[in-house]
């Protein structure tokens, strides 16, 4: 099966591992959003994009041969951000374009959180979740949230109500999974 990606997709791609379109500084409305860092200026602050994209001409870390040793990744402690470095390890096993697609999923499972369970205060956790675990445990955990709402009859417009009911599913599914948020 042919996959195809976006150059918009291609380039939520974080050279580091990490996938813009799951940061809430990405998802923000407010006038500081980042637009990604593949996209704009902003990124050229950005040792680990300097040598990977600028020096090298790759487009992810997972291109290089010298990851794990990179002094870069080692002052930066990128090796110990998750989920950039089991990113990176998928990319290189998977492939950029099977990753994104991926990425792609757990985008819009994002999105429908933000637009239907955010009371305002929960974007960083939906991001989070998103990132960390499997976009099936995260469905289920949706599913299990919509009938505990639909059971306690929590009106359509109590965002707090229904945010209240899906951080307690996502947090149950989490540990569930054994997975840290």
């Amino acid at each position: 099966m042919q996959i195809t990606i976006s150059n918009k997709q291609r380039n939520l791609s974080g050279c580091c591992g990490l996938y813009c379109g799951l940061c809430s500084k990405f998802q923000s409305k407010a006038p500081s959003r980042c637009i990604g860092c593949k996209q704009g200026e902003q990124h050229s602050w950005c040792s680990i994009w300097n040598c990977c994209v600028k020096k090298h001409g790759f487009e992810t870390c997972a291109e290089c041969g010298d990851i794990s040793s990179c002094e870069i990744f080692l002052r930066r402690k990128v090796g110990e951000w998750i989920p950039a470095a089991d990113n990176l390890r998928q990319i290189e096993e998977a492939g950029l374009k099977n990753w994104l697609k991926e990425q792609k999923e757990r985008q819009g499972v994002l999105e429908r959180l933000l637009r239907d369970y955010n009371e305002g205060r929960s974007m960083g956790f939906y991001c989070t979740v998103c990132a960390r675990m499997p976009v099936e445990s995260i469905n289920m955990a949706v599913d299990e949230a919509k009938k505990k709402i639909a059971d306690e009859r929590v009106r359509r417009s109590d965002l707090k109500s229904k945010a209240k009911i899906m951080k307690a599913a996502l947090k149950d599914s989490a540990s569930k999974a054994n997975v840290r948020l």
